[in-house]
């Protein structure tokens, strides 16, 4: 595909690249019209022959567990769709079977959907040792020192949501293998930005909505347990689809899945799955890698030219390797909320995080929309 080509193809999936200046990826993600042709073709398939193709339904289901499988290096009996987020943290904090003076190592400033089920243990004697990463000039070693043999697990998001710094997985996850400690991963700002390697990275879970940057609704989301987790977390929840056979309906026999399938308790969401296989479809067609080097390239656009605007600081990470596609800054002369207002009003859309404003623009803005982002923020400080 050339430039042209692609250009045709992006603006043909996203209108919002030629009609607005969206840089809130991070928070919520405008949807590709893969996403809506997918949504609006399952509605016209029920209204017009209810459930006759739920066969197909099922079959779209497989496709897309092996799709995601391959965005993340692994085997699609690995993949489970959850709700969200914060029910994957839930399932994985609530399955391990604590004792008292066990302890949970993560990173302070963490958003509060990968704290509260931790912090909730404390009740059972857990101890939760929360490490300021952006404290040192080796975040990992911090994390690492703060582990010790009653470490049961660190959990890390791999990007942090509000300034984008990310961390270095492989890292921690080679050190959790050596220790036995478990490794789990919030992936909601990192999948479908940044490629993921769950094998490279020793990663025993992983979970991640996909309304970010995935680009696909809200009440979905992807769930990653290696096999190792599998046999760790115990079930604390129920239901007939988590069976290994779930539609014998004479269920002569209730054994678990052998699978992550095991974690999805009841009736899937046939409709987000349409959605989410049409936005991913996106980015089969590009490749990860392509997406990738865009996002990038927009964070290191950005950098450089916030970096020239007289009084605008930087709070995003410098180092290339600590990058993502979140941008975030200040300026002197105006609060990030006053900031935010000035530039909705100019069609540039962020968003306010602690004392910075976050831009977070997708792939398909690479470039030109960069350069008009950055005319618009100068014009407005």
């Amino acid at each position: 595909m050339d430039r042209t080509e692609l250009d045709a193809y992006l603006d043909q999936q996203f209108p919002t690249r030629r009609e607005m200046l969206y840089a809130n990826h991070a928070a919520i993600s405008p949807w590709p019209r893969a996403a809506r042709d997918a949504v609006e073709g399952f509605a016209r398939e029920n209204v017009e022959r209810g459930p006759m193709g739920v066969s197909q339904w099922l079959l779209r289901e497989s496709r897309l567990r092996r799709t995601v499988a391959g965005f993340l290096n692994t085997d699609e009996d690995d993949v489970a769709f959850l709700q969200n987020t914060s029910e994957g943290i839930n399932l994985v904090a609530a399955g391990i079977d604590w004792q008292a003076g066990d302890n949970v190592v993560t990173a302070c400033g963490e958003y509060v959907s990968n704290r509260l089920p931790w912090l909730a243990l404390a009740g059972r004697g857990v101890e939760i040792r929360e490490v300021d990463i952006r404290a040192t000039a080796d975040p990992e070693a911090a994390l690492l020192n703060a582990m010790d043999a009653r470490s049961r697990v660190l959990t890390v998001s791999s990007v942090q949501w509000n300034d984008g710094l990310r961390l270095d997985l492989e890292r921690l996850g080679k050190t959790c293998k050596d220790s036995d400690a478990l490794f789990f991963v919030d992936a909601i700002q990192q999948f479908c930005a940044l490629q993921l390697d769950v094998r490279a990275c020793h990663i025993d879970a992983l979970s991640a909505g996909s309304h970010k940057w995935q680009m696909g609704p809200e009440g979905i989301g992807v769930f990653y347990a290696s096999p190792a987790a599998r046999d760790t977390l115990q079930l604390h929840r129920h239901g007939w689809r988590m069976l290994e056979q779930p539609y014998q309906f004479d269920h002569r026999s209730l054994d678990a899945a052998q699978s992550a399938r095991r974690f999805e308790i009841g009736s899937p969401n046939t409709l987000g799955q349409a959605a989410l296989a049409g936005a991913l479809s996106v980015f089969e067609k590009l490749g990860i890698e392509t997406t990738e080097s865009s996002v990038l390239a927009n964070t290191d656009q950005l950098s450089s030219g916030l970096s020239s605007i007289p009084g605008v600081r930087l709070h995003s990470p410098h180092e290339s390797r600590r990058r993502s596609g979140i941008v975030a800054f200040s300026s002197g002369s105006a609060t990030p909320a006053q900031l935010r207002s000035r530039l909705s009003r100019k069609g540039l859309f962020a968003a306010v995080r602690g004392d910075a404003l976050r831009l977070s623009p997708h792939f398909y803005q690479a470039g030109e929309n960069i350069e008009k982002m950055l005319g618009v923020i100068e014009d407005c400080i």
